[in-house]
Formats: structure tokens, C-alpha cells, sequence
């Protein structure tokens, strides 16, 4: 049986990627650390609270000590790490940057100290587009891409891939860096733009969107991403860098006004505000080097994926009314 470290799986790609491979493998055990920050939300995995192939520990792994207990109490070593855990939301970077250093670039040096120590099969690193920086109108990021993060967020994730990088070169750990592009689907923390769309079209709320709308997205729903990581971990070669993409560029605005025609919401619900610090104009990714050595491609379309993600939200009004009520961390 494979033993499985994966890291933030109390949020939202994390649950999701737990999930998937619970769904897809019975033969992994997974241990999940999570520090149960305000996006970790155990509700997310209560579906499997009592699968012995589960295991849940709340570890914060920006200490190092407490990370250097979890690895030390294992009587049979991990196979392998799945690095999800990070600060994520740029706004949040942008007024508090220092706990963005901590979690995303301490928090990975911890992990990879321990990876060191205790040898694995595959450090999977999970990262973002938004390292590279933002694209005119024209062109793809490629794994060749330069690094030219503009937030906090981006900053801090383009240094612990650097770090993980040289963990592999240095001390030969067997880091794969995966970047994505951006995510969406069931179990979205609320902060983020696709449910905050749903969330407030559905409670007839505003809509706030930034500037005038035209900042472009590469779209890829989660559980596309959790493929193309599981492929990374199996088939991944250590050292290299995966680029995933959904093939599926839509700007700000087109997405808030194809969720108001979906829920049948009126797009005077829309209200522009005062455009984000250092935002990005266009993000877009090439993912061929993945679909050429991984075999791997994005299934979902964008009009199904959406129409999935709309329906859970709709279907699990309980789940994110407990986030917005703080139920969610009061009740642990």
C-alpha cells in the first residue's frame, strides 16, 4: 500500500485531490496535515472521516518541530508528498504579505528539510501560473517561461519553487513542480471569484468586480487538476516542472455574466470597483509538455464544469452558509 503525505487537504484542491484518490486507488493510505487556518474547513472531508485509508493530523507546517514529530512517528516512512498547503488569495497577500513568507516559503522549506532527512519517492510541489507574471494579448506560458511574479502571493510561491527546485539539485530530494491555472469547482473557499459570483447572485447580493472586467483566466476545473497531479506523482519525472491549463481563456466579466444567466440572475447585480493593486492582465498556459509526457489532458469543458460547480452550490447551501457564519471554525 502507497503512503501518501498530502499537505493543506482541508482546502479546497487539497479535499478535492483527497478524494479523487481515495475514488481512483485502493491501495493509498493518506495522511492528511492541514493547520485548520480560516480556508481549512473539515467539512469538506467529512464523507470520509472513517475510511481506515484516512488519516487526519493538524499540523501547521511552518513548525518545524511539529513537522519533524509527525515524520518521526510513522513506523512505516511515507512514499510520497503532495505539497498543496499555502496562502492563496492575493488580496490577502497584499495586506498581510508576511504570512504568505511563512506559510509558502518557511512552511516548504520545512517540508523539504524533512523530505531530506526521510527520503521519499516524489516531493510533488503544487504551484500557480501566476509565477510568470501576467500576458499581453497574445502567447502561452511554457515551463521555460521566465519567473516574473507581480503580488506577494505570486512572489512568495515563484521562491519555494525555487527552493524546491534547488532541494532537488542540491540534495537530489525528487521534486516535481506542478502550475496550474486557475481552479474551480466544488468546495471553493467563498473569497475567490467563481463562488463569490454564485454565492451572492443566489442571495441577490452585489457583485463585485474589479476594474473593468477584461482581466483574462485560463479556467480548469478541479478535478482536471487532481488528474494531472496524480499523473505527475506516477509518472513525473523528478526535477521537472508540469504546466496544467484547462484550454479555456475567459475574461473576469464573461464568467459573472455566464453565472447570472445560468442562475437566471440579472446583470445588474454586477458593480464594478476600484481595480486590485498590481493586477494581472491575462494569464494563459501551454500545457503540451504535460499532455505529451504525462498523458494527461483536461476532460471537463468549461459550460459542464461550470454547470457541476453551479449545482453544488446550489445543492450544499448549508456548506458555504456555515463559512459565512464562522460555524464552520467554531465548531471543530
Amino acid at each position: 500500500m502507497s503512503r501518501l503525505l498530502v499537505t493543506g487537504g482541508m482546502g479546497f484542491i487539497g479535499s478535492n485531490f483527497i478524494l479523487y484518490m481515495l475514488q481512483h486507488d485502493p491501495h493509498i493510505h493518506i495522511t492528511n496535515v492541514d493547520a485548520l487556518t480560516y480556508a481549512g474547513n473539515r467539512d469538506n472531508l467529512l464523507s470520509i472521516e472513517r475510511d481506515e485509508r484516512y488519516e487526519f493530523e493538524q499540523v501547521d507546517i511552518t513548525d518545524a518541530s511539529a513537522i519533524e514529530a509527525l515524520f518521526s512517528k510513522q513506523r512505516v516512512p511515507f512514499d510520497a508528498i503532495i505539497h498543496f498547503a499555502a496562502e492563496s488569495h492575493v488580496d490577502r497577500s497584499i495586506t498581510n504579505p508576511e504570512q504568505f513568507i511563512r506559510t509558502n516559503v518557511l512552511g516548504t522549506f520545512h517540508l523539504l528539510e524533512a523530505a531530506r532527512r526521510q527520503p521519499v519517492s516524489r516531493f510533488i510541489h503544487v504551484s500557480t501560473d501566476e509565477v510568470y507574471g501576467s500576458l499581453g494579448d497574445s502567447g502561452y506560458f511554457t515551463e521555460l517561461s521566465p519567473l516574473m511574479p507581480n503580488s506577494p502571493y505570486s512572489a512568495s510561491k515563484a521562491s519555494s519553487d525555487l527552493l524546491a527546485r534547488s532541494y532537488f539539485q542540491t540534495y537530489g530530494v525528487p521534486v516535481i513542480i506542478t502550475r496550474c491555472s486557475n481552479n474551480y469547482g466544488p468546495r471553493q473557499f467563498p473569497e475567490k471569484l467563481i463562488p463569490t459570483i454564485i454565492i451572492r447572485a443566489l442571495n441577490d447580493e452585489p457583485i463585485p468586480v474589479y476594474g473593468d472586467g477584461s482581466n483574462v483566466r485560463d479556467w480548469l476545473f478541479v478535478d482536471d487538476h487532481c488528474a494531472a497531479v496524480a499523473a505527475a506523482l506516477h509518472r513525473g519525472l523528478p526535477g521537472e516542472v508540469y504546466n496544467v491549463g484547462g484550454h479555456h481563456e475567459r475574461s473576469n466579466l464573461e464568467m459573472v455574466r455566464t453565472v447570472l444567466r445560468e442562475l437566471g440572475k440579472p446583470e445588474s447585480l454586477i458593480t464594478f470597483v476600484k481595480d486590485r493593486l498590481g493586477h494581472d492582465q491575462r494569464y494563459a498556459i501551454d500545457p503540451a509538455k504535460t499532455e505529451r509526457e504525462l498523458g494527461w489532458r483536461p476532460r471537463i469543458l468549461l459550460e459542464q464544469g461550470l454547470s457541476d460547480t453551479l449545482a453544488w452550490y446550489v445543492n450544499n447551501r448549508v456548506w458555504w452558509e456555515r463559512i459565512r457564519s464562522g460555524a464552520y471554525r467554531t465548531e471543530l
